[in-house]
């Protein structure tokens, strides 16, 4: 791609370190005029002053936008109706951000009359290919341009000496270059001094939560209401699907809630450590799985739970938008029209416990489980359900048996 065949990018713009050495750098090699667009999905940070740094480095036009409820009802609420979890600790947090923020940058292009979006995500990631998915999802015919696979800064510590040299403000330092990123739903951390898996992150670095050695001594009891998979209210107050997760988040940050240290299998191909704050993202997983257990048919909670790997992998693969992540919404979709209820959760120490649930939809049925007397379940029903389901088990026996014996 020549430089000159460019008039418009539209840059996926944080504010930080990357973002801030791509946008003069488009400028300079590309000599185009650079359109910055920030998506505010509640990282909460200063907006305007990310608008006003952008405008200082010669950016025209910026777009930022506030994406925090669709964001979270139309994103977060329907990964967790799925109860996505990425290799059995990952709640989906960046993952699950990117897909929104790349179709609004595309959407922009496109109304811009841009040629070309760009963006952050280094060559060695997960975040490049969602993006990327997404954009030629929409807009097959858009050109991208991925400094990292271009440019021939090879770490972030010589990304920081540009940023020195050409006057461009960042937070990220050479004694501390991991990076960071934040949104409604987790913040993550990778690189840097978490590139030894045997090292134990410090206790300086997380943003969100206490440590659960500092949480209360007390817990704190939450209750939960659901309807059709979606939570919808906290302690009896109903709230918008952001509000409601940013309660959460404050809920179990005071009681050191979702912190998870994990070593992923990236896309790409390599392994990489990445540590997680998902405090009302991990209360909101626990409570559904507790609504769910009541509600569900056996069968159907069966059958869903054996695509929750495919469905998280798809989710952190970057395939939001395609064919095959659809189906399988609409399939869990459908199971959630009759989790309506109530969890209650206990908040202590780092941990979130189901302590009750109640549902008018539950299958649970005191009259047949109980283990005192009952009018409804005849116990000598269950021998010939044993013997049945037992009959090839015998049937192989047997045949073992009359090996033996020539």
């Amino acid at each position: 791609m020549k430089p000159t065949t460019l008039k418009k990018v539209v840059l996926a713009y944080s504010g930080g370190l990357d973002t801030s050495v791509i946008l003069k750098w488009l400028q300079e090699t590309y000599g185009c005029e650079v359109i910055a667009f920030c998506a505010d999905l509640g990282q909460g940070e200063d907006l305007r002053a990310i608008k006003a740094k952008a405008t200082a480095l010669g950016v025209r036009k910026v777009y930022v936008e506030d994406l925090r409820e669709v964001f979270v009802k139309d994103h977060i609420f329907p990964m967790l109706r799925g109860n996505a979890v990425y290799e059995g600790s990952y709640l989906l947090g960046t993952s699950i951000a990117r897909p929104l923020i790349a179709k609004r940058q595309v959407e922009i292009a496109v109304k811009e009359g841009a040629e070309a979006v760009s963006h952050g995500a280094t060559g060695k990631g997960n975040d490049q290919v969602r993006f990327e998915l997404t954009y030629l999802a929409i807009a097959p015919s858009v050109k991208i341009i991925a400094p990292w696979r271009e440019w021939s800064f090879k770490s972030r510590r010589e990304l920081i000496e540009y940023a020195e040299k050409h006057g461009i403000p960042v937070t990220a330092t050479k004694a501390k270059p991991y990076s960071m990123d934040m949104n409604l739903f987790h913040i993550s951390y990778e690189g840097g001094i978490l590139e030894d898996p045997w090292e134990a992150p410090p206790e300086e670095m997380f943003q969100l939560t206490v440590s659960p050695e500092r949480a209360p001594d007390k817990p704190r009891i939450v209750d939960l209401e659901y309807e059709q998979g979606n939570p919808v209210a906290v302690d009896g107050k109903r709230l918008s699907p952001a509000k409601l997760l940013a309660h959460l988040n404050r809920l179990g940050a005071e009681h050191g809630i979702g912190r998870v240290d994990l070593v992923e299998n990236r896309y790409v191909g390599m392994k990489s450590r990445g540590v997680y704050e998902t405090p009302g993202g991990t209360i909101l997983h626990v409570a559904h799985r507790a609504l769910e257990s009541l509600t569900l048919d056996r069968e159907v909670l069966h059958l869903r739970d054996s695509l929750i790997p495919r469905y998280a992998e798809l989710i952190y693969y970057g395939y939001w938008y395609a064919p095959e992540r659809d189906m399988i919404q609409k399939a869990i979709d459908e199971a959630q029209q009759d989790v309506w209820g109530t969890v209650r959760v206990k908040l202590y120490k780092g941990s979130c416990t189901v302590v009750g649930r109640r549902s008018d939809r539950s299958l649970y049925r005191l009259d047949m489980a109980t283990f005192e007397e009952d009018e409804v379940y005849r116990q000598r029903d269950a021998e010939g359900f044993i013997r049945l389901n037992a009959l090839r088990l015998a049937i192989r026996a047997q045949r073992r048996t009359a090996r033996t014996r020539r």
